[in-house]
C-alpha cells in the first residue's frame, strides 16, 4: 500500500516523502448520540482508515492532494493564511488542525506537502473527517517535532469540527481514532474524558460493517436539531434537578421526572440519551464477562431506541438491521454513527459470514434498489507514524 503511495507522492510532488502515517476510522459498538449528552460511549478504532505521506517545504506553501478526490488536484494555500475557504473543500480539515495548533503556540512556520489516501467509504459514518484530522495531527507532530500529547490532538480535532467546519459534534470520533488500541474497545466518559480499555474479544464472532451507500452529510442532517432537543429537555429537568447533563441520570430518575419535560417528542429524545448511556455500561460488563449473547441483545435494543425514540435511522438502516437480525449466526445488529444513512454493524459467527453477506445483500437490493457493501472489521491501534 505505502509503496504505491510513495510512487504517487513522487509523481505528484516531484520528490520523496520523509514519513508515512496512518489514522484509523472508528466504529461505535454502542452508545450513540450520548457523547454530547454527557454520557458514555463505547467505540473502537478499525483497520480501515486514512494513510498519509508527507514532507516539509522550505517556503510557506502548503500543497495537499487526496487520491480519493483526484479530480480536485493539488490544493494550495499558505501556512500564514489558514482561514476557512469553501472552495478548499476537504482540505479545510487538515487546514483547521494547522490553524488551531499554530494558534495554541506550536511552531509550524514552513509549508509542507501531504498526500492523503483513505480506505473509509466516503459518507459511510465511520468518521473519515476525524481520521483526516488525527492523521494531520500526527504528521504535524512528527514533521515539526511538536511537544504535543495525543489527547491534545484529539481535543484539537474536535475544535476543528465545531469551530472551523461548523458541525456541533462530540469528542468520541477523535478520541477513538487517537487513543485506540488493537483488540480493545474504549469506554469513555465524555464528561470527564476518563476512559477504560476493555478487551473486545469476540471469539468465533466477527463484526460486520454494512454500508447503506446512502451519503450522510452530517452538517446538513438533523444532527444539530437532535442536539438542541436534548439541550431543551435538559434545561427543563434542571428546573428541579441538580444535573449538568442527561448522562448523570439513572433510568429510574429519568422516568420519575418526565413530567418536568412535558413534551412527548423531547421526552423520547431524552429517554434515548439516558437508556443508551445505561446500555454502554451493561455492554462493558457483558464483554468483561464474555457474555456475547447479552452484548448482542444490547445492540438490538440500541437500534430500537435510535429508530423509535431518537428517530435517526431511516429505511436504509432499518432494512439492513432487521435483515441482519433475522440471519442465523447473528447475535445482534444496530446502526452505528450519527444515522441518516451511513453504516450498521452486526455481530456474526465467522463460519456464517458468507451466507450472511449473500442474504443481507440480496434483501437490501430488493427493497432499497441499490447495493450495500459489507466487510469484516478488525479493531486496530490509533493514529500513528508507520515504521
Amino acid at each position: 500500500m505505502t509503496k504505491d503511495l510513495q510512487e504517487l507522492f513522487n509523481a505528484k510532488f516531484g520528490n520523496k516523502s520523509t514519513g508515512e502515517y496512518f489514522a484509523p476510522g472508528r466504529i461505535n459498538l454502542i452508545g450513540e448520540h450520548t457523547d454530547y449528552n454527557g454520557g458514555y460511549v463505547f467505540p473502537a478504532s478499525i483497520t480501515i482508515g486514512t494513510y498519509g505521506l508527507a514532507r516539509k517545504r522550505e517556503d510557506k506553501k502548503v500543497r495537499l492532494y487526496s487520491e480519493n478526490f483526484p479530480e480536485k488536484g493539488i490544493i494550495e494555500f499558505s501556512i500564514d493564511d489558514l482561514d476557512f475557504h469553501k472552495e478548499h473543500d476537504w482540505t479545510n480539515y487538515p487546514k483547521g488542525m494547522m490553524r488551531f495548533l499554530k494558534s495554541d503556540g506550536f511552531q509550524i512556520e514552513s509549508g509542507m506537502e501531504i498526500l492523503f489516501y483513505g480506505t473509509i467509504p466516503n459518507g459511510a459514518g465511520l468518521s473519515s473527517s476525524a481520521s483526516i484530522e488525527l492523521l494531520t495531527g500526527v504528521i504535524l507532530q512528527d514533521l515539526f517535532d511538536l511537544d504535543v500529547k495525543m489527547i491534545e490532538l484529539v481535543q484539537t480535532g474536535k475544535r476543528v469540527e465545531n469551530k472551523f467546519i461548523g458541525v456541533n459534534s462530540g469528542i468520541m470520533d477523535q478520541f477513538a481514532i487517537g487513543m485506540g488500541k488493537m483488540d480493545h474497545a474504549i469506554l469513555l466518559d465524555t464528561n470527564t474524558l476518563e476512559y477504560e480499555l476493555v478487551p473486545a474479544e469476540f471469539g468465533e464472532y466477527v463484526v460486520a460493517i454494512m454500508n447503506t451507500n446512502k451519503r450522510r452529510e452530517l452538517a446538513d442532517s438533523k444532527y444539530n436539531e437532535r442536539r438542541s432537543e436534548c439541550e431543551e429537555a435538559l434545561s427543563r429537568l434542571q428546573t428541579k434537578l441538580p444535573i449538568r447533563s442527561l448522562g448523570e441520570l439513572s433510568e429510574a430518575e429519568f422516568f420519575n421526572n418526565t413530567d418536568l419535560i412535558g413534551d412527548e417528542v423531547l421526552i423520547k429524545r431524552a429517554k434515548h440519551a439516558v437508556t443508551e448511556n445505561e446500555r454502554t455500561k451493561k455492554a462493558k460488563m457483558a464483554l468483561v464477562n464474555g457474555d456475547l449473547a447479552t452484548f448482542g441483545k444490547l445492540l438490538n435494543a440500541s437500534h430500537a431506541s435510535l429508530q423509535y425514540d431518537y428517530e435517526v435511522t431511516g429505511i436504509e438502516l432499518d432494512t439492513l438491521v432487521a435483515t441482519a437480525q433475522a440471519q442465523s449466526g447473528v447475535l445482534g445488529a444496530r446502526m452505528t454513527g450519527a444515522g441518516f444513512g451511513g453504516c450498521a454493524i452486526a455481530l456474526v459467527k465467522e463460519s456464517e459470514f458468507e451466507h450472511f453477506t449473500e442474504n443481507v445483500k440480496a434483501a437490501y437490493k430488493e427493497k432499497i434498489g441499490y447495493a450495500t457493501d459489507i466487510y469484516k472489521a478488525s479493531i486496530d491501534d490509533g493514529a500513528r507514524k508507520l515504521k
